[in-house]
């Protein structure tokens, strides 16, 4: 499979099943575009060779002819037609979403778990629970050594105490049974203080914090409980700033949600790099087609122009030194993770489970209410084994819309949860976030190309004046 586009003054030419990204003359361009669709080299140089010279053109078509032989250019689907049996395959348990505070200070506009509710009655999870959970982790991992805990809400720092004793716990049982925990934590940045910076500094392999960009897009969407529609801007934006730089080269996100209220996003995404915030992500919005705020069809050419030119302005800054990561526009050209994280995604119901604060066990923090996704408890364990076999053998073949995307590999098939909601099945995808996927790979991948010719570019010169 051939994807070819063209980006910021590139010809891109992506072989979707090898991986491999093409950087391309305008011939080159044209001829795998005629190849791709069938022509033989005979008909391909007799379609060229009025606009090229046909020297310039039997080049070409060698070059292309020793790409494919290399595998590397119209390559063979080698997963498609290989046995892979998702639903036989071994998992285990890797990571776990705690739920540790099912109550939020804020009343977020777009937030699915209803100011930290999750369709239930507020609550926060017990000590005993936690200890529960994190021993089911423990015995469900096999042997695997890095776990994953992210401390989740709601806002997961009105339950302090309870995060720090479930690190303690969960430091101590690293040692009995050689595993390593990595914890990381959610926060909309209200409650933070000195004293739980300083831990998160210490224990915390990763902070994520929470705010939508600008002032009056922030306030707008992430107001304070209570009706006064006071916004948490000021609030947590000086509390941000020292806890990024307190975390330094460790990792951190500061990561918002656009919605259609904010179309020109990436004034917000640039507001966080001015701010001094280096590592960002920027969610669009999912919400019901009633919702006033939500993405619609219609939004989708403007989302896409913004992404073009953040993609651009990032280019512009990092030329400059003064560069910032965007979550979504990160990504592996030489290799990227294992075929099974390829094909099947983020792991949600198999390796990846959710747990609310009185135990229970849901495929992720998306399906938390959901009765009908409820795999079990910390008590019990999975017992609803049927929900298990049904994620595990969801992957980009078993979706009729990925088997022939060209970001398939990128996105692995997508959002369960999203695609449930929105077409009452994990295994069809949600279109406008398809739609979205596919511009953030393009613009990622123009991003890589044109830093590596800007690099080459200084190589050659440094070479020349040597």
């Amino acid at each position: 499979m051939i994807h070819q586009y063209k980006s910021n003054g590139l010809d891109i030419v992506l072989d979707v099943n090898s991986g491999s990204v093409h950087v391309v003359d305008d011939l080159v361009y044209d001829a795998v575009a005629l190849l791709d669709k069938g022509a033989d080299r005979a008909e391909t140089e007799r379609a060229l060779s009025g606009r090229y010279d046909p020297a310039e053109v039997s080049e070409a078509l060698d070059e292309c002819a020793k790409l494919k032989e290399a595998g590397v250019l119209f390559s063979e689907d080698i997963y498609r037609d290989a046995v892979f049996d998702f639903k036989a395959r071994k998992t285990v348990v890797k990571a776990l979403c705690l739920h540790i505070a099912h109550d939020c200070n804020l009343a977020c506009r777009y937030c699915f778990a209803e100011e930290g509710e999750y369709h239930g009655e507020r609550a926060l999870m017990s000590y005993e629970v936690g200890k529960k959970a994190l021993d089911f982790l423990i015995a469900n991992s096999g042997d695997r050594r890095n776990l994953e805990v992210d401390f989740f809400g709601g806002e997961p720092l009105m339950n302090w105490q309870v995060v720090k004793d479930l690190v303690r716990y969960g430091r101590e049982q690293e040692k009995l049974h050689n595993k390593n925990f990595r914890f990381t934590l959610t926060t909309n940045g209200t409650l933070v203080n000195d004293e739980i910076m300083d831990f998160c500094d210490r224990e915390m392999a990763n902070v994520v914090m929470s705010l939508d960009g600008r002032k009056e897009v922030n306030d707008r969407m992430r107001p304070f409980r209570g009706g006064s529609g006071r916004g948490s801007y000021d609030v947590i934006v000086p509390k941000f700033q020292e806890f990024a730089k307190r975390r330094g080269e460790k990792d951190y996100y500061v990561r918002g949600t656009f919605t259609h209220y904010n179309l020109d996003f990436s004034e917000d995404i640039l507001h966080y790099a001015d701010l001094g915030f280096t590592k960002v992500s920027m969610e669009p919005v999912v919400a019901p087609p009633e919702a006033p705020y939500a993405i619609r069809e219609e939004d989708v050419p403007r989302i896409c122009e913004e992404y073009d030119r953040l993609a651009r302005e990032m280019i512009r800054r990092e030329k400059e030194g003064r560069g910032f990561t965007f979550f979504h526009f990160m990504i592996d050209l030489t290799g990227g993770p294992c075929v099974y994280k390829r094909l099947s995604g983020c792991g949600s119901g198999t390796e990846y489970l959710a747990v609310t604060p009185w135990g229970d066990l849901y495929p992720c923090h998306q399906f938390v209410g959901n009765e009908q996704f409820l795999l079990g408890n910390v008590d019990d364990g999975i017992v609803r084994n049927d929900i298990v076999d049904e994620f595990r053998q969801c992957c980009v073949y078993a979706k009729p819309k990925c088997r022939d995307c060209f970001a398939k590999f990128y996105c692995s098939g997508g959002c369960a949860a999203n695609s449930w909601n929105f077409h009452g099945k994990i295994t069809d995808a949600y279109d406008i976030g398809c739609e979205l996927q596919r511009k953030r790979v393009e613009c990622a991948i123009m991003i890589k190309a044109a830093l590596a010719e800007e690099n080459e570019g200084k190589e050659v010169k440094s070479n020349e004046q040597e």
